[in-house]
């Protein structure tokens, strides 16, 4: 269990990586880096397309990942996008998923033993909000906000195995088409 003060030592180490990845996607897409990486890949576009869905599953690496998906997209369809971007955002998640689920657990448990939060962490044990976590994990997923939240919003309501594939495929899926149609839109201008 982590005590007070190394929480906030973490998310204030967090909140400084998260603000470095979006300055890196910057410099990636403006430097033209994202660009000459998928001129590298030359034939092996689709490789590209399933390791930047990978990244684009933690919240560390997301903004990066999005700037390269969308480059990726101008040179790729996007059923292959989709595809090859949401498998490779499943293993990420796999990844995530092993590390995150039984510390989340933890970290609840922790915030739980404070008597004056008690009635608040309450609400976390009713069927109302077992039966919608999942439902708002998957939300998450597909969203451009951190996997690891959405996952371990799963983790909590105990979803395993093809119910965990085909969550992650299917809206990492969507993020990655919506990604896809906008930098296709954007370069059709």
């Amino acid at each position: 269990m982590l005590s007070l003060k190394k929480a906030k030592r973490q998310l204030i180490h967090d909140i400084f990586l998260i603000a470095i990845s979006i300055i890196v996607a910057i410099f990636v897409v403006e430097s033209g880096l994202a660009h000459e990486l998928v001129l590298s890949l030359d034939g092996f576009s689709l490789i590209g397309v399933f390791v930047a869905g990978m990244f684009f599953t933690s919240v560390f690496t997301t903004p990066p990942a999005i700037a390269v998906l969308g480059t990726l997209a101008e040179t790729t369809t996007l059923p292959l996008l989709v595809l090859f971007g949401a498998l490779g955002a499943v293993l990420g998640d796999s990844i995530i998923f092993m590390f995150v689920k039984d510390r989340v657990a933890e970290d609840i448990k922790f915030l739980t033993t404070f008597t004056r939060r008690k009635r608040f962490f309450a609400i976390f044990r009713t069927r109302l909000f077992k039966f919608f976590v999942p439902f708002i994990g998957a939300l998450i997923i597909a969203s451009p906000f951190p996997d690891e939240l959405g996952i371990s919003m799963l983790g909590l309501s105990k979803v395993k195995g093809w119910s965990f594939f085909l969550i992650s495929f299917t809206m990492n899926g969507l993020g990655i088409l919506v990604i896809g149609w906008l930098a296709k839109s954007i370069v059709g201008l």
